[in-house]
């Protein structure tokens, strides 16, 4: 019988197994399993980063990320100019033959072939797929919202906080899949009686007669040049769309005053981090100012008023603004730590941590993130004093 692309396959069944030829072919090329060692490497670490992983792994997480990206890319370029089992012509399954392939494997009569079988072969177009879906929706939830990388200039932050989690559908999806992958890989290495993940790591497999041999050893020149090519435009156009300001961030400096007259007695909160209706709040009532009588000039006071209310977090796209603005506590509309949000993203971390002194309480957003003055709070940024973890 003949494949879909007109490859003649030797036919093996469940009821006729003949004793294995001592005699190998090589199958897998380089490029293949370098590609699947360095994708199961890349796979595992996003996968750790991104389920288990902290906030501040992110870094660690989008390096994963990247590189699966690259091998991605390899693999397709390696897919057209590859040779022999490598090139996607030789698992390209008319739908029939993939049909008639898992119905054998319910009968237990499926036909032995050398390189792909045409479940395999469907499945490694399906982790493609999946694998480029995830590296897309990570890019456009980084974008909106962490305010990062490239898609961070035109996403806004409804757009990102929706993808994170088609993102991590995807995600799970592949641990699906990658489980399905598994069980194929142990039920085939039974099934034909070769180790398959050894054929994955010195790219040999048994040789049998009348199994038609896959020549062609592969463009490498043409492909580096392409994946150089690619990469150098690709990195590129990735720096010049990351130096772009991120839509709905605060870019300028804090208005004069304000800096003056609240820095004097503790951390400088960014407008960003409360509603209008919270600062206005704050500012009617300097007098009893959390135990404090923080009163000013009538004058300051409306200056501060203006600026607050024009800057407050109805106004930007980033993540504080719009959670700790929709999650605002009525009875408590002054404090930040009172929010829904600040609860939720905190809810382990100790008592004892905020009141030591390296921290001085919950309102001390500036221990834990260097970025706290402009707003930014990035999962880069967060870093628990040393004595404290």
């Amino acid at each position: 019988m003949a494949d879909s692309v007109g490859r003649p396959n030797h036919v093996k069944t469940a009821a006729s197994s003949p004793e294995p030829s001592p005699h190998t072919r090589k199958v897998w090329d380089f490029g293949v399993r370098g590609f699947h060692w360095l994708l199961v490497v890349a796979v595992v670490t996003a996968g750790l980063t991104g389920f288990f992983g902290a906030r501040n792994a992110l870094d660690i997480h989008l390096i994963a990320g990247t590189a699966i990206a690259a091998l991605v890319g390899f693999r397709v370029v390696w897919g057209v100019l590859g040779g022999g089992f490598a090139r996607f012509s030789s698992f390209l399954f008319a739908p029939a033959t993939i049909i008639a392939y898992a119905r054998g494997l319910l009968r237990g009569t499926t036909r032995r072939y050398l390189g792909h079988n045409p479940l395999g072969g469907l499945m490694v177009f399906a982790l493609l797929a999946v694998l480029t879906l995830i590296v897309v929706s990570g890019v456009i939830a980084l974008g909106g919202q962490d305010k990062q990388g490239p898609l961070a200039f035109v996403t806004p932050f409804a757009v990102g906080w929706f993808v994170r989690g088609v993102h991590k559908l995807l995600a799970l999806m592949l641990v699906g899949m990658v489980a399905a992958h598994l069980a194929g890989v142990l039920y085939e290495s039974r099934h034909e009686n070769e180790n398959l993940t050894a054929a994955m790591l010195t790219g040999r497999k048994r040789d049998e007669p009348g199994v038609a041999a896959q020549t062609g050893q592969g463009s490498w020149r043409l492909a580096s040049i392409l994946l150089l090519l690619g990469g150098v435009g690709i990195t590129a156009g990735t720096i010049g769309l990351t130096a772009r300001p991120a839509l709905g961030v605060p870019t300028g400096p804090l208005d004069g005053a304000y800096a003056r007259e609240c820095g004097a007695c503790h951390m400088v909160y960014h407008p960003s981090l409360m509603p209008a209706s919270s600062w206005q709040a704050i500012l009617a009532d300097l007098g009893h100012h959390f135990g404090e009588d923080a009163s000013l000039d009538p004058a300051i006071t409306e200056q501060l008023r203006t600026y607050l209310t024009a800057n407050a977090a109805e106004r930007w796209d980033t993540l504080p603004a719009v959670k700790f603005r929709q999650s605002i506590d009525p009875k408590d509309s002054v404090r930040i730590d009172a929010t829904g949000f600040w609860r939720r993203i905190h809810h382990n971390i100790p008592d004892a941590t905020f009141t030591n002194r390296l921290v001085g309480g919950r309102g001390n957003c500036s221990a834990c993130h260097s970025d706290a003055a402009a707003a930014r709070f990035a999962p880069q940024n967060i870093e628990i004093p040393e004595e404290l973890q």
